[in-house]
């Protein structure tokens, strides 16, 4: 079954989180093969999320910048114009594959979405999300820390070691009863100065960058064209 993908255009976070949450109760109340999976793509006004894990120390000066407490995993970000935001509601359990392989499938659709804009994109081991080199954002020397198998049987007992790097697309996500909510965000030409009043996923010190501050000049709208082509690609079963 294909996915279907809506392109939303500008929206508010809480009347898009709500949505989300009524779409998955409403796909636990019917069978899986009624309701066709969905990708929506969008961009939010300001607005700082928090998630299960967040704390309120990682926030520093909201100010006129809403926070919206949340269900998704993770700690809090910022979501706010220029950034494409993708929300796939997929049904794990048709689809055939489990929460660990679809994180990866989503990180791996971003990693291919800069790659077409000539970056190379990075995982980091114990950290969810993609990062660039700052000092060269098309390199592709492999990072030390990058996942393996010796940091998988580590687990996250050390922080990440986020030297040289900029974050450049995040990821929260909800599994409820094998059926995905909140999703992933690239920055592509964003205001960063909200970045600096949080401590972005819970890490001080982390650098948030976008295309445009690496040199890459690229629209929202093609950005987010190419990004929503990547996940129904990489999500499909």
């Amino acid at each position: 079954m294909d996915i279907l993908v809506s392109n939303l255009g500008r929206v508010d976070y809480l009347p898009t989180y709500v949505a989300m949450q009524e779409f998955t109760e409403k796909r636990g109340t019917s069978p899986s093969s009624d309701m066709p999976d969905q990708l929506w793509i969008c961009e939010h006004s300001p607005v700082f999320t928090q998630g299960l894990a967040g704390k309120a120390e990682h926030i520093f000066n909201p100010a006129d910048i809403p926070v919206v407490q949340t269900n998704r995993g993770g700690q809090v970000t910022y979501h706010g114009p220029g950034q494409v935001v993708a929300y796939p509601l997929i049904d794990l359990k048709r689809a055939g594959y489990f929460v660990k392989e679809y994180v990866y499938r989503i990180e791996e659709a971003i990693i291919r979405t800069l790659a077409h804009f000539g970056v190379t994109g990075h995982r980091v081991a114990g950290a969810p999300g993609i990062y660039v080199r700052l000092d060269d954002p098309t390199s592709h020397a492999m990072l030390p820390q990058r996942p393996s198998k010796s940091t998988a049987a580590q687990g996250s007992g050390s922080d990440p070691d986020f030297a040289g790097l900029g974050k450049i697309g995040a990821l929260g996500i909800k599994v409820s009863r094998n059926c995905t909510y909140h999703g992933a965000a690239l920055n592509v030409a964003m205001d960063l100065e909200p970045f600096a009043r949080i401590n972005p996923c819970g890490y001080a010190r982390l650098q948030t960058v976008d295309l445009s501050t690496i040199g890459v000049s690229v629209g929202w709208a093609e950005a987010a064209d190419v990004l929503s082509h990547k996940l129904v690609t990489y999500l499909a079963p």
